[in-house]
């Protein structure tokens, strides 16, 4: 920060932040005092003011133990709008600029606000919003308007349509069910509403768990194809590694607590099992990227609960993610396998290093996806660990589920890829599951 006021010669900055000890945010200013996003010594995030004469700190909105502050800004003159992650889903809350109070939450369904669009030269804010079963829509909110309430209506400005989707036909659950060490983990459940609970409908148990990226409801077409035509379940396990509950949550699934993450997932699929939403025969999980490797380490831990196996562009040799592109990047996050003491706990779960048939039935049927031109987790990932699966079911006679790689030509790890190339890739993994899971295309 410099005073530009009454600037002759050189400006003279001072930092505000001598330390990159936590995350720090602009989100204002006036003349007195800046507006800063932060989570130091406060792990879900809190909004502080910094004095601008003399350096002082004080909370202008708390940390909410509860909730994570997502995300703050300044909007139609004197108010903040606020967007939190409750219980994995937006909230959206309107404050007082000056003194951090809060006035009233918008609206909105349960569901997840991607943008937000507002300045505080307009009392206008636009912001997408999405579920498992409502495609995006923007909504318009004029910060100015009420109508016999204190709370401006969402004027509905944009909606995507998707022709013969009705929401009403289905059901989305929220549920908690405890991992291994008692932990309560939120999971997502979809459905047809007239899908019986009968331990026989075919399932896909997706996740992610690592960064502190969480997994929040979006909309889904492929999702709601298989839940209709296949009367299939779509599950969604909000596991440790995630940021659905802040950085605590995700330091308890990454380096050494890594297995929480693996842990939590295989909690998801035996209570799946056990409350009669599906059977190991037709459960399948699928996992992109970190989830890959995810998806990977549970069928290596638990081949006996999983019908099929899913993978994309995964992350599969924890012994050299480090050596390519920007894998050494993810060290914070993995642990560093030169060093002995991470190499401990990296080694005990590395899918490339862990394949082990089981003595007695079958490695479940996997399908991993890779692309050519993958420039942040390369091929090689999942091309070795192809070998060295291959390699080992020569030596089990009895394996017979089938083990399938496809490498995409002229792809890398997913962004920007062209529609008719997600279109493909989801067309490949249909065919597969119906051939695996032994379920039917109902139109």
């Amino acid at each position: 920060m410099s005073d530009l006021a009454n600037i002759t010669g050189k400006a003279s900055p001072r930092p505000l932040f001598d330390r990159m000890d936590a995350e720090y945010t602009y989100v204002d200013h006036d003349d007195e005092s800046m507006l800063i996003l932060t989570n130091q010594d406060a792990p879900m995030f809190k909004l502080i003011r910094i004095s601008l004469s003399n350096g002082s700190v004080w909370d202008i909105v708390p940390e909410n133990k509860q909730a994570v502050l997502e995300s703050a800004l300044s909007v139609a003159g004197n108010r903040l709008l606020l967007k939190y992650i409750e219980d994995v889903k937006h909230r959206i809350y309107i404050h007082e600029l000056g003194t951090g109070y809060r006035l009233y939450s918008l609206p909105l369904k349960d569901g997840s606000v991607a943008e937000i669009v507002g300045n505080k030269a307009s009392t206008e804010v636009f912001l997408s919003f999405e579920s498992f079963t409502v495609p995006v829509i923007i909504y318009r909110i004029d910060l100015a308007a009420t109508v016999n309430t204190d709370i401006p209506p969402l004027e509905e400005w944009r909606r995507t349509a998707v022709v013969g989707l009705d929401k009403d036909d289905f059901l989305v659950q929220q549920i908690f069910f405890e991992s291994r060490d008692k932990t309560k983990v939120p999971m997502y459940i979809m459905s047809l509403k007239d899908t019986p609970r009968n331990g026989s409908s075919p399932t896909i148990l997706d996740g992610y768990g690592g960064y502190g990226i969480p997994s929040l409801p979006s909309f889904s077409a492929s999702d709601l194809m298989f839940v209709r035509h296949f009367k299939g379940v779509i599950a969604l396990a909000n596991i440790r590694g995630g940021g659905e509950y802040g950085e605590v949550w995700h330091r308890g699934g990454m380096r050494e607590n890594k297995q929480n993450v693996f842990d939590d997932f295989i909690g998801a699929a035996e209570f799946l099992i056990s409350n009669n939403y599906t059977n190991n025969r037709k459960l399948a999980i699928y996992g992109a990227s970190n989830g890959g490797l995810l998806v990977a380490t549970c069928a290596q831990q638990r081949p006996d609960l999983f019908g099929a196996v899913i993978g994309i562009v995964g992350v599969l040799d924890m012994l050299r993610f480090h050596k390519f592109t920007v894998g050494a990047t993810w060290i914070s996050e993995y642990g560093n396998p030169d060093d002995p003491k991470d190499f401990e706990f990296i080694h005990k779960y590395s899918p490339l290093h862990n394949i082990r048939f089981p003595k007695s039935g079958q490695w479940p049927s996997t399908l991993m996806m890779t692309a050519d031109h993958d420039d942040r987790v390369v091929p090689s990932h999942t091309l070795k660990y192809a070998a060295t699966l291959y390699e080992k079911a020569k030596m089990h006679p009895h394996q017979t589920n089938p083990l399938l790689f496809f490498v995409e030509e002229n792809a890398g790890h997913g962004e920007g890829k062209p529609t008719w190339k997600a279109i493909s890739e989801v067309a490949k993994v249909f065919i597969f599951l119906q051939r695996v899971l032994n379920i039917q295309w109902w139109d």
